[in-house]
């Protein structure tokens, strides 16, 4: 029986963590899914579709500053703002994103 190896997983010379799924949510335009990764030594949270050609957003990134509550309130947050608008949070009219930072 042979030991496994491990390798460090690289792209375009960064190294490349697991991608993680952090959370699920369905609007209109269908399922998304919220992936967290360590790409150089840095989280990433994105939220892509889960099938079919769709867009992929990048949510946030740099939050191991911040600690896994931070993660877990911004996960929290943004599944909580696409079930009260039914669309992809990150695909905001910017008329609206505005208004909602004026209130």
């Amino acid at each position: 029986m042979t030991t496994p190896t491990v390798t460090e997983l690289v792209r375009n010379g960064n190294r490349v963590g697991q991608r993680v799924e952090l959370a699920r949510y369905t609007v209109p335009a269908g399922e998304r899914v919220i992936h967290g990764q360590r790409v150089n030594g840095v989280v990433r949270v994105t939220d892509n579709p889960t099938s079919g050609r769709s867009r992929a957003y990048r949510v946030e990134r740099e939050l191991e500053q911040d600690g896994n509550a931070a993660l877990q309130a911004l996960v929290a947050d943004y599944v909580e703002q696409a079930e009260r608008h039914g669309e992809i949070p990150m695909h905001v009219p910017l008329g609206r994103y505005l208004a909602h930072i004026e209130e």
